[in-house]
């Protein structure tokens, strides 16, 4: 039996005003969407999958606007529904979850007020059962001690359980449609994994429908009952999801396929460290280089605000860490969210001391640098973070931005810094206009090149990638691992790689360290890591990948 669609999309086209002119995103956009279905968007950045999901619950920017076909939901007709139709209809009609929480959760508001609110506002709960209801759907998406942490702020939270918040939020009103946008981009596999089980969970029990929008094939084929396909606006395939990754038929669907990493892809990396300097001992044996980073039971305590008089025990973000990194090596550190991998980062970069153990660089402890030495160190150490618009002033030009810390080390004349950002745009393969752009008018794979160029612009010897590419599609991101290992091979850069994307870690790194709450419980080569795990935590890693329950249902076939 055919059920009438919960969401019929026909025809759909969005236009952009722009000082240049109107700029069409999406054309002829269709597809229906039955309650209790999963119907995912794949697409590239640009391609308009973000655009067709602001347009089902109206979000749309101020200079956009649906300017061809329907959008109709639950038998309403929205494409032009007056604002007051849609307040109603969104959050307990239509539920939304954004990829980026810092950009949606109220930084001077407790996570639990912020998720009470939609509950209140829609009527469904107030007062003491308002506050159960946190607590309860803080713990479905995995938050441990939710009942603490609904009393935190969002800065009090790692980013991985930012993103479950929003989470929380958009299923606090048990909406008949669930909007989902790149949802877990931001979480390890484990966790995403046991997210994306929840929305299965709500599918098959309460008839939800989700759209989910994003730029993981593998996933979506794994998670949806249809995959769309879109490309520069166009809906280039559209099918069920067994079908389109079995037998895609659309040159660029081959292309997504042929692009997203897993462990049948090649390894990008040897397998030794770039250069290998050694000097010869009194016996003329050479001796092993010293490494350029040097970790020695490092252990990272944070105090915890106690209640009333009582005294709370610090908490470990990591415990214990022992590593090295040689000059031209990637090594990577790989965990769940909260698993002490990006505060490892923090601690060799600098930005947070040791609470005990010892971190050193090239020699010299870096806890102990001062003056000179300390600015000399932050010359020679540069980091990538995971999210390009956040980490580059929005007001300054992309050559600005590259000149910056040349003008900070006092390196060169405007001259010859000019020069030396229009070589490094040439370098991560970025044209020369690019120089006198700004941030918004560039993707995020153009702004991660400049985070990229911006890293190179002193003497730098160690880059610290910070899920430097899980926000990027999987065409873009192969571009930027690709230009990596090429920077890599071509300056002796070393690289700490963190991150959660374990197909990821295997093609680029030389060493991996996998990191489960605050301490490193295996270490090894890719190959050791990934062809034969021996801790029970990366074998959980390496089954919770998007794909390998696909691939085992191949495999049992």
């Amino acid at each position: 039996m055919t059920s009438q669609p919960l969401l019929s999309v026909r025809d759909l086209a969005v236009t952009f005003q722009t000082p240049s002119g109107d700029f069409e995103a999406i054309r002829d956009v269709s597809f229906d969407l039955t309650a209790g279905e999963t119907l995912a968007i794949v697409g590239e950045s640009g391609s308009g999958k973000s655009t067709t999901a602001a347009s089902v619950n109206r979000l749309l920017a101020d200079n956009g606007h649906i300017s061809a076909g329907s959008i109709v939901f639950d038998g309403t007709p929205i494409h032009h529904a007056p604002e007051r139709t849609m307040v109603g209809i969104r959050g307990k009609g239509i539920g939304l979850v954004p990829q980026d929480p810092m950009s949606n959760l109220d930084p001077i508001h407790r996570i639990g007020t912020q998720i009470r609110e939609a509950l209140e506002v829609h009527g469904l709960a107030k007062g003491a059962a308002a506050r159960t209801r946190v607590v309860e759907l803080l713990e479905m998406v995995g938050i441990p001690e939710a009942a603490r942490r609904a009393r935190q702020y969002p800065h009090e939270l790692s980013g991985g359980m930012r993103q479950r918040v929003l989470i929380a939020m958009g299923l606090a009103c048990r909406p008949k449609l669930l909007i989902a946008d790149e949802p877990t981009s931001a979480l390890d596999v484990t966790v995403q994994r046991t997210i994306l089980d929840e929305l299965d969970r709500l599918t098959s029990e309460l008839g939800t429908a989700v759209l989910l929008i994003t730029h993981d094939l593998p996933l979506a084929a794994e998670r949806a009952d249809t995959v769309l396909v879109m490309y520069r606006g166009d809906v280039v395939e559209q099918g069920s999801a067994g079908a389109l990754l079995a037998r895609p038929q659309h040159e660029y669907t081959q292309r997504l396929l042929a692009a997203a990493p897993d462990f049948g892809s090649v390894r990008l990396v040897g397998d030794g460290p770039v250069t290998t300097s050694a000097s010869a001992s009194d016996g003329g044996v050479p001796a092993l280089p010293e490494p350029l980073v040097r970790l020695t039971e490092v252990r990272k305590e944070y105090p915890v605000r106690s209640a009333g008089w009582r005294r709370e025990e610090p908490f470990v973000a990591v415990a214990g860490s022992s590593f090295e990194i040689a000059r031209g090596e990637t090594v990577a550190v790989v965990g769940g969210s909260g698993s002490g991998k990006s505060t490892t980062a923090k601690m060799v970069l600098g930005l947070e001391r040791p609470t005990s153990g010892s971190i050193t660089f090239d020699g010299a402890e870096v806890a102990g640098l001062r003056g000179a030495e300390l600015m000399r160190f932050r010359s020679r150490v540069q980091p990538v973070f995971q999210n390009p618009y956040g980490s580059l002033d929005a007001r300054w030009t992309v050559r600005r931005s590259i000149e910056e810390p040349m003008v900070l080390h006092g390196i060169g004349d405007a001259a010859s810094r000019r020069a030396r950002a229009l070589d490094l745009l040439d370098r991560v393969s970025l044209p020369a206009a690019t120089a006198d752009k700004l941030p918004n008018e560039m993707s995020g794979g153009q702004l991660q090149r400049v985070a990229i160029a911006r890293a190179l612009a002193l003497q730098t010897d160690l880059v610290v990638l910070d899920e430097a590419v899980s926000a990027l599609d999987v065409v873009v991101q192969e571009q930027i691992l690709e230009l990596l290992v090429a920077l890599q091979q071509e300056l002796g850069l070393a690289y700490l790689f963190i991150s959660h994307d374990l197909a990821v870690v295997r093609m680029v790194s030389h060493r991996v360290h996998v990191m489960d709450h605050g301490r490193i419980v295996e270490s090894g080569t890719p190959e050791q890591i990934f062809g034969d795990p021996q801790d029970a935590y990366t074998r959980t890693l390496l089954a919770a990948i998007p794909g390998s329950r696909l691939l085992d249902d191949d495999r049992a076939a």
